[in-house]
């Protein structure tokens, strides 16, 4: 089963030692995370201060790093609400002169249905990012069938709480179209025991600084030690 690294998410530049951020960065982290077992790597790009962002200059300048480091793996970013151009978003989008393998479109935003149109209309993969119940009724409301992935991501805090909507949202994308697959991942406290449900379940997970900053033991990590330890969750093959 993938493994996808999760590289540095929306955590402020400078949180974390290791946290990658800029171009060479992210490239470093996307070889060495191939390098322990992952399959695919997530990212969100970042302008020349730190900041997230959607812009067409700073998409290219990183997958254009990012692919050279890691040629052949399929490599995505997020298109988070809250990164701008923020309104002018969709359009910054459309002008991708280079562009993602696969993208994570959040289910809750309100123009997600937009989104996911546009990045189809680019021959984009979407991931859909859904966190709740209510995420999975409007994506099956739409067409579930032609997305890449199904990212289910609880971010609540409390692991036994999430369990069972997690299983009931698994269960209706599985029913509604089977043959697209499902990443399973939690957020912090939560992110180790989603790992160990998504081995369990014979489904894709992820994991990296983005999702957790330690080790199930509670050591500090990096990206690639995160992946190599819940790759080697996994049975052999």
């Amino acid at each position: 089963m993938s493994v996808q690294a999760c590289l540095n998410g929306a955590r402020r530049p400078g949180s974390h030692p290791t946290l990658p951020v800029t171009p060479a960065e992210l490239a470093r982290d996307a070889a060495l995370c191939r390098a322990a077992g992952a399959g695919t790597v997530h990212l969100h790009v970042r302008d020349h201060d730190g900041a997230e962002s959607l812009r067409p200059e700073y998409v290219v300048e990183t997958l254009t790093a990012v692919r050279e480091a890691v040629p052949g793996m399929p490599v995505g970013i997020s298109t988070g609400a809250w990164i701008p151009p923020y309104d002018q978003r969709l359009a910054a989008m459309a002008e991708w002169s280079v562009r993602p393998d696969f993208v994570s479109v959040n289910l809750s935003e309100a123009d997600a249905p937009e989104v996911i149109a546009l990045m189809q209309r680019q021959r984009i993969g979407v991931e859909a990012g859904l966190s709740s119940l209510g995420d999975v009724r409007r994506l099956l409301s739409l067409e579930p069938g032609n997305c890449l992935r199904f990212l289910v991501e609880m971010k609540a805090t409390d692991f036994a709480a999430q369990r069972e909507e997690a299983e009931e949202m698994i269960r209706r994308l599985l029913d509604a179209a089977p043959q697209v697959p499902v990443l399973l991942h939690g957020v912090d406290a939560t992110a180790w025991g989603f790992v160990d449900m998504a081995v369990g379940k014979g489904l894709a997970t992820r994991i990296g600084l983005e999702d957790v900053l330690t080790l199930p033991d509670g050591s500090p990590s990096d990206n690639p030690r995160l992946v190599a330890e819940a790759v080697s969750r996994y049975p052999a093959i």
